[in-house]
């Protein structure tokens, strides 16, 4: 899946408007470190932060540039929580698990904001977010969910909005409701990415006397082959290795190009987004500013930039080649929540494939001293940073909070090399069937 040459998919508001960076040169030669990071997105960058952080001397080893895969490129959305409701976890888990599972998965927005306050990284970090219902038994969904949180689990910034009020947040789609969720929010995610690259830089500046950690990051060197030898795994590219006690491999939607039976966990869905011209009537739309999703399988996600642009995420593909316009692939989307949108200029228009697992939870384990985390099946924003970070204490040795998640139940998609991706992609394309129901 890795793309070379230009990428014809990179034609995004967020590459444009990107803070500088430092160059991160490619990786040439043969070197050892102790611990060795594959993929620049926003597992890598955190588990090599927290990892420096606690003194281990690091390497991130990135194919392209930092946040080039769906770091850099999703809807910006900041959702607490994962994609099942915890009434779901509680089900099938027990009252136990999901209280472990709350209390890591939930707290995300609190780690992501404190990061970003810790290293002053700029990356237009706003509140809320809405989940917008679009059936009514959507809504009745919304409400005892809602409920549900706060009785069982104390979290009171869950709140339902009737039909009459959604007007407060949106003005559009013809919604049957929502939950409004103050703990969420929205940010420029290729900023934030390149913002973890730069703390993760600074770690050896910043250490504390008698650390050692630090971070080498090195852009455009694609790993060829990982050895998972149990005593010193090491990672091959195309200009040399590198020798390390442990290995993570978060490369989510590409970890099947290292890992043919990691990769069976997960399927590459295509997302496409587009950026309108700056909105001289942005507020009208969005009044509380809030990002909005809305509930259906393939889902309509939308919030307005910085500079109060609408940015759009609409339709999904189960093929990894792009519609040949994607603006338009997106516009007839965007002009059913917002029909003056219709005529409106799009300035940039872009996508790229996220990992989704069978159930949509997050796929976390380890393979003796290779650690992997994928499958965050677009719901990743928060859960990213929090992944890094269980990892890098997993890595040390503290394995209590990383196995909440390892433990979580997956099974490989069905159908073998030939017919896995063929047969879940019927099993998508029946779920957004139902959408239309």
């Amino acid at each position: 899946m890795f793309v070379s040459g230009p990428d014809p998919l990179n034609n995004s508001y967020y590459a444009a408007t990107a803070n500088s960076k430092r160059q991160y040169p490619a990786f040439q030669g043969d070197s050892s470190c102790d611990l060795i990071v594959v993929g620049g997105g926003f597992t890598g960058l955190s588990v090599a932060l927290a990892a420096a952080e606690k003194g281990l001397g690091v390497v991130l080893l990135e194919a392209h540039t930092i946040g080039f895969g769906a770091s850099g490129r999703n809807g910006g959305h900041l959702i607490p929580g994962l994609r099942w409701s915890m009434r779901e976890i509680e089900a099938a888990f027990g009252r136990d698990r999901a209280q472990a599972i709350f209390d890591l998965a939930w707290s995300g927005n609190n780690r992501v904001q404190a990061m970003i306050a810790k290293h002053s990284i700029q990356c237009d970090l706003k509140q809320g977010h809405l989940e917008a219902a679009y059936k009514p038994n959507h809504f009745i969904d919304m409400q005892a969910e809602a409920e549900f949180l706060a009785t069982n689990y104390n979290w009171t910034s869950a709140r339902t909005v009737a039909a009459a009020d959604i007007g407060q947040h949106i003005n559009g789609g013809g919604y049957h409701g929502g939950i409004y969720e103050e703990k969420g929010g929205h940010f420029h995610p290729l900023n934030y990415a390149l913002g973890l690259a730069a703390a993760a830089q600074n770690a050896e500046e910043n250490r504390g006397a008698g650390k050692r950690g630090y971070v080498n990051i090195y852009e455009n060197s694609p790993v060829q082959h990982i050895n998972t030898a149990p005593k010193r795994p090491y990672v091959k590219t195309d200009a040399g290795s590198f020798h390390a006690a442990h290995v993570v491999i978060a490369t989510d939607a590409w970890m099947a190009g290292l890992d043919k039976d990691l990769g069976r966990y997960t399927v590459p869905i295509m997302n496409y987004n587009i950026a309108t011209a700056p909105l001289p009537d942005a507020e009208a739309l969005l009044p509380s500013d809030a990002a909005v999703a809305d509930s259906r399988f393939v889902l309509n996600y939308f919030r307005l930039s910085a500079d109060k642009r609408m940015i759009f995420g609409g339709g999904e593909k189960y093929i990894q080649r792009p519609p040949n316009d994607i603006a338009a692939f997106v516009r007839k989307h965007m002009a059913q929540v917002f029909p003056s949108l219709s005529g409106v200029p799009i300035d940039y228009a872009w996508g790229g494939a996220i990992g989704a697992t069978s159930n949509r939870l997050p796929h976390m384990g380890r393979k003796g001293n290779v650690f992997y985390a994928h499958g965050f099946s677009g719901h990743g924003a928060l859960v990213t940073t929090l992944a890094g970070e269980l990892m890098a204490e997993a890595v040390l040795g503290t394995v209590e909070r990383f196995d909440v998640f390892a433990a979580l139940p997956h099974t490989r998609f069905p159908g073998g090399k030939l017919l896995a991706k063929p047969l879940a992609t019927l099993g998508l394309m029946w779920f957004a069937l139902r959408d239309k129901l």
